[in-house]
């Protein structure tokens, strides 16, 4: 799945899907609530049962003769306290086969550091964890990386082996959350879902595309910004960024790309009838 913002070409790179409740994802979402949204909702975001397909995807963008890989997944691991959940070890064929071998990514940017996010940072040599693209340079936001290296654990337990190895290999750069990564791509403070959350827009021709990261879920957060998930960070926080990024980029044109939305993926923020919409991009 491909798009193109501009100058720049967007593609999607499937991980896992997961079969999941809307009210499972995101508590606050009852059956009466999400019945005011099922007209746009249904087919792609929700099926008849209130069910949505949670997407575990990263996204390559293409933009001035670089590859920059947005989120890396769960990777070749078991993740502590989901028994019997762990990545797709066909993820890197994936990569290549989409034509994204692990030496041709320049930049790797991470939205923030939850371990569904940074998987596939390293990958698994002999006894030991070696990052999977050497030629890349690794962007975490600062904030994000001190709170976790100070307060390890819960979503992002699993840094020793994720983001500990790409930093002693001397790959890593922190950097603001404001920080350009090329002159068509840029980082967006996102913060809630976690301290130093990043969501990514590109710019490019009078074009724009949102990357959510975490700031989103699903798509029905659109209409209801106070429907957290259970793992954000602060919740209160991450609505308010939801307001941010709609008040910016509802009724813009500005193609929002999820980070976890299930297929089409893409779509545009739309008022309609005193309230709010996700149109999903079906072209």
């Amino acid at each position: 799945m491909k798009w193109t913002i501009g100058d720049v070409i967007v593609t999607k790179v499937v991980e896992l899907e997961q079969l999941i409740p809307v009210g499972g994802l995101l508590p606050s979402a009852t059956e009466e609530g999400l019945g005011r949204h099922r007209s746009w909702l249904e087919p792609h975001f929700m099926d008849a049962d209130g069910n949505t397909l949670l997407s575990i995807h990263a996204l390559v963008i293409e933009t001035a003769g670089l590859r920059v890989l947005v989120d890396t997944c769960v990777g070749d691991r078991a993740i502590e306290g989901m028994p019997g959940f762990r990545g797709d070890p066909g993820f890197l064929e994936r990569m290549e086969a989409a034509g994204f071998p692990v030496e041709t990514i320049d930049i790797v940017c991470c939205t923030h550091l939850h371990f569904d996010h940074v998987g596939w940072n390293t990958r698994p040599e002999g006894d030991r964890w070696v990052p999977t693209f050497p030629n890349a340079r690794y962007l975490f936001c600062r904030a994000e990386y001190e709170h976790w290296m100070a307060e390890p654990g819960g979503y992002a337990s699993n840094l020793p082996d994720t983001v500990t190895p790409v930093v002693e290999a001397g790959l890593v750069d922190l950097i603001e959350p404001t920080h350009s990564v090329t002159a068509d791509v840029r980082f967006v403070p996102t913060p809630g879902h976690s301290p130093g959350h990043m969501s990514v827009l590109v710019e490019s021709q009078g074009q724009r595309a949102l990357i959510t990261g975490d700031a989103t879920h699903h798509p029905v957060q659109w209409a209801e910004p106070d429907w957290g998930m259970g793992g954000d960070w602060n919740g209160p926080m991450g609505a308010q960024s939801r307001r941010m990024l709609r008040d910016e980029h509802g009724d813009s044109g500005t193609l929002v790309i999820g980070t976890h939305y299930a297929s089409p993926t893409a779509g545009w923020v739309e008022s309609v009838e005193g309230g709010w919409c996700f149109r999903a991009c079906e072209g």
